[in-house]
Formats: structure tokens, C-alpha cells, sequence
């Protein structure tokens, strides 16, 4: 049990009564350990706004750097200080270090989603990309379910903390046998290094006499055009400077930014629905399973823009029904909140292999960077969103499904990446819109051809 002594304002502050057992005391108490209460209270939303805010940075210098360092240096030392800061959090004697740690961990967590994603795109097949990236959305999901029982299992939140962050320590040293991206070596003229990862990884993949057969001077042949681009650095003004890399990144940036702000909606609003939060962070999980599967058949035969519009749309649909649904049926509001939360989860799979796919080589990681950004501008603008529901309470919720459909929109006028090889150069992607016009073309040329009349044959000529 807790008794409860009235502070200030009359919020309520929790004491320990003896007669509980140790485990749901220190559990329920840590919640008040620096006295978030009354006036301090806010201080809470703003803690997890620093730790957006981190990954929001991260995402812009991680991405920048990843392109000038290499993939692999920037995923082994952002594991490494996911671990370190991770494990600070678990020690922080005060609400500022704490907040310090937590930026640093949002900071490392973007360096090792891009690093992995762009590592992903770039030794896949094009033919196993949808599949591997759906694959790392799973590990998602189950670390979701893990964290439920862990949260369950552990109630003190500093051994919570600490449980979760030292196994990135074996993650930064397993990190080292994960092979560099060929194609940022060439670009970067490591062409002995490039070749013997190559080699490596033929012999690993049981072609060792195959990668024996490569040579120096066979590589740099078949890789004159990546060499070629080594010449050229590109910057993040480029996405704004270039007309085709302004068009991708504006229509990409509005739907980042609007799966990250509706996804985040529903995150914080789970004690809304009047189900127990372990049972309700499972159904969470859980429904990424068939709506990840879901994804990566529709992205693998429909296409990708097809998907990622329809996603969003689908999403800013179920979040615009809540607002019709009485109080009262909660498993309905439940329903309709999982169902958008899927459509949400399938955005986000479908964002990470399509960003990458669209942007050359030469800027991959810089616009992966860009547009990771805007996901975590909608997340810290999500919280602030909800004080607009003080005027009326359905207010939130049509910011947040208008957005979803905004962002579901712009997905028709990016041009479509199935089945198509990864740009290494600006003008790869600038001739998929001349492809583009041009099969447009062909069919509005047969139908003109087929509208002319035909002429009479003369007498004695031959039809033919």
C-alpha cells in the first residue's frame, strides 16, 4: 500500500507503507524519486523531449559524418555510447545528468539505425531488400515484447536501465565483424580495402576460389562509374539545392514528419483506453507482426509509393474515427488505436527501404539523416499538440489524422524504386523521371495513332 500527502497545488505525492512488498513500493516510488510533482511535474514530458531532441541531432551529425567516416566506424562507436550513456542513466544522481544521458542516448540511437539501414540497402540483393528490412522491423518488434516482460519483471527503473543497456557493450565489439559498405569504399578510393572484403565475404558465403579470382584491375573496371563519383562530394544543402533532390526531399520529409507525429500520438495517449499498459504495450507489438508482414508483400508486388500512401492514409482514417467514438467503447477506441498504430509501424519499415532506394549513393546517408530528422520533429511536437485538446478534446486527434493523410498524399508524386537498381549519381535519379515521362508517353502515342482515319484503298492498290 501508499498512503498519499496532498503537496502544494494538490497533487498527490506517494509514501511508503511498510506493510507493501519491497518490489511494488520502490517501483511505484521511483516514479517520484526527484520530486516530479505539483510545479515540477511538466519536467517529465521534458525529459523525454531532450531525448528526441538527441535523436533529432544525431540524425543530422551521424548522417554527415557516416558519409565521410564509413558506415561501420559510426554503427560500432554509436553502439558504444549507447551502452555508456545507457548505463549512466541507470546511475544519474540528479534530474540534469539524467537528462545529459538521455540526449546522449537518443543522440547514439540514430547512428545506429541509419548505419544499419544504409549497411542493409547496400550489401542486400535488390531482389532481398524488402525482405531484410522488414526482417530488422521484426527485431523491433520483439524487442518490444522483451522490454514488456523486462518492465514487468523489473520494477526498479535504474536496474531496468542498466539490464537493456549493457548488452550494447557486446553489441559495439560484435559490430567489428560486420563488413564495411563496398560502395563507400570505392567512393572513397579504398579499393584494397573494398577488394578484400570482398574476398572475406565470398569465402564466408562458400565462394572462396570465385573471390580469389578478383583482382585490382577488375574491380576498378567494373567500378569506373562509383570511382568517377569519388571526384564529386555532395553536402546536405545539395538536397535543396538540386531540383530532383529538392522534390524527393520535401514530399519524403512531409511523410517522415507525419508517421513520426501520428505514431507518437498514439504512443502517449495509451492510458486513454483503459487497458493495462503491459497488456496494451503487447497488442502494440504484437500487431506489428501481421502488419509488417502485411508491408512487405505489398511493397514486394504493388510498389513502394502504392504502400506508403496507402498506409498513411489508412492511418489518418483510424485516427480521425476516435474522435466519432463515445468514451465508453474503449475496446472499440482500442481497436481502431492498434489498427493505426500498424498502419504506422508498416510506414516506417516502408520509409527506411524507400528513403534509401531513392537517394543516390553519393547522398544516401546524408538524406537518411534529413529525413529521420523530421520523424523526430513531429515526435517532440506530439506531446504539445495534446494541450490543444483543453479548447476541445477532439482537437488533437484531427491535427494528428490530417497530418497522416498530408504526409499519405505526397507518397504519389515520388517516383517508384521496385525492382529498379540503387542511383549511385544525381543523374540516375533525374533519368527515372525522363523513364517515367516517356512511358507515360507511349500509350498517349498509341492512342493517337489509333484515333486517325482510315483512307479508302484505291482501285487495284493492295491494303497491305
Amino acid at each position: 500500500m501508499l498512503s498519499l500527502h496532498k503537496c502544494g497545488s494538490g497533487t498527490h505525492k506517494p509514501q511508503a507503507d511498510p506493510r507493501s512488498p519491497p518490489n511494488q513500493v520502490e517501483g511505484r516510488v521511483g516514479a517520484w524519486e526527484w520530486n516530479l510533482v505539483c510545479s515540477s511535474s511538466k519536467l517529465k514530458e521534458m525529459a523525454q523531449s531532450i531525448f528526441m531532441a538527441g535523436i533529432l541531432i544525431g540524425g543530422l551529425v551521424l548522417g554527415e559524418l557516416s558519409d565521410r567516416f564509413g558506415r561501420k566506424p559510426i554503427l560500432t562507436c554509436s553502439y558504444l555510447l549507447l551502452a555508456a550513456s545507457g548505463s549512466g542513466t541507470a546511475f544519474s544522481p540528479s534530474l540534469p545528468i539524467y537528462m545529459v544521458f538521455r540526449f546522449l542516448s537518443g543522440f547514439s540511437i540514430s547512428g545506429i539505425t541509419l548505419s544499419t539501414v544504409i549497411l542493409n540497402v547496400e550489401w542486400v540483393p535488390t531482389w532481398m531488400r524488402a525482405i531484410s528490412s522488414t526482417a530488422f522491423g521484426y527485431c523491433y518488434t520483439t524487442g518490444q515484447f522483451i522490454l514488456s516482460g523486462l518492465a514487468y519483471a523489473i520494477p526498479q527503473w535504474r536496474w531496468l536501465q542498466l539490464t537493456v543497456s549493457v548488452p550494447y557493450f557486446i553489441f559495439s565489439l560484435l559490430s567489428w565483424w560486420i563488413p564495411e559498405s563496398i560502395r563507400w569504399m570505392v567512393l572513397n578510393g579504398k579499393f584494397s580495402k573494398a577488394l578484400k572484403t570482398l574476398q572475406h565475404v565470398a569465402a564466408f558465403n562458400g565462394k572462396k576460389e570465385e573471390g580469389e579470382k578478383l583482382s585490382l584491375e577488375e574491380l576498378k573496371f567494373n567500378l569506373q562509374k562509383d570511382i568517377s563519383l569519388a571526384k564529386i562530394k555532395y553536402g546536405t544543402t545539395d538536397l535543396f539545392r538540386i531540383p530532383i533532390l529538392r522534390h524527393m526531399t520535401l514530399c519524403l520529409s512531409l511523410a517522415w514528419f507525419s508517421t513520426g507525429f501520428a505514431y507518437y500520438s498514439l504512443a502517449m495517449g495509451v492510458e486513454e483506453f483503459g487497458v493495462n499498459l503491459y497488456i496494451l504495450q503487447v497488442i502494440f507489438g504484437g500487431v506489428d507482426i501481421p502488419a509488417k508482414f502485411i508491408t512487405i508483400l505489398s511493397i514486394s508486388y504493388l510498389g513502394r509509393h502504392i504502400t506508403q500512401a496507402f498506409l498513411l492514409l489508412l492511418a489518418g482514417g483510424a485516427i480521425l474515427a476516435l474522435i466519432f467514438v463515445p468514451s465508453d467503447m474503449q475496446i472499440l477506441k482500442t481497436a481502431l488505436a492498434v489498427f493505426g498504430k500498424g498502419c504506422l509501424s508498416g510506414s516506417f519499415s516502408c520509409l527506411f527501404l524507400y528513403t534509401s532506394e531513392l537517394y543516390p549513393t553519393v547522398v544516401r546517408q546524408t538524406g537518411m539523416g534529413i529525413n529521420n530528422l523530421w520523424a523526430r520533429v513531429g515526435s517532440m511536437l506530439a506531446p504539445l499538440v495534446k494541450i490543444t485538446g483543453e479548447v476541445k478534446p477532439f482537437v488533437p486527434n484531427v491535427i494528428y489524422g490530417t497530418m497522416a493523410l498530408l504526409g499519405g498524399s505526397t507518397a504519389f508524386f515520388l517516383p517508384e524504386t521496385l525492382n529498379r537498381p540503387l542511383p549511385e549519381t544525381i543523374e540516375d535519379v533525374q533519368n527515372w523521371r525522363h523513364q517515367g515521362k516517356e512511358t507515360k508517353q507511349e500509350p498517349e502515342a498509341e492512342k493517337a495513332a489509333q484515333r486517325i482515319p482510315l483512307k479508302p484503298c484505291e482501285s487495284g492498290q493492295d491494303p497491305s
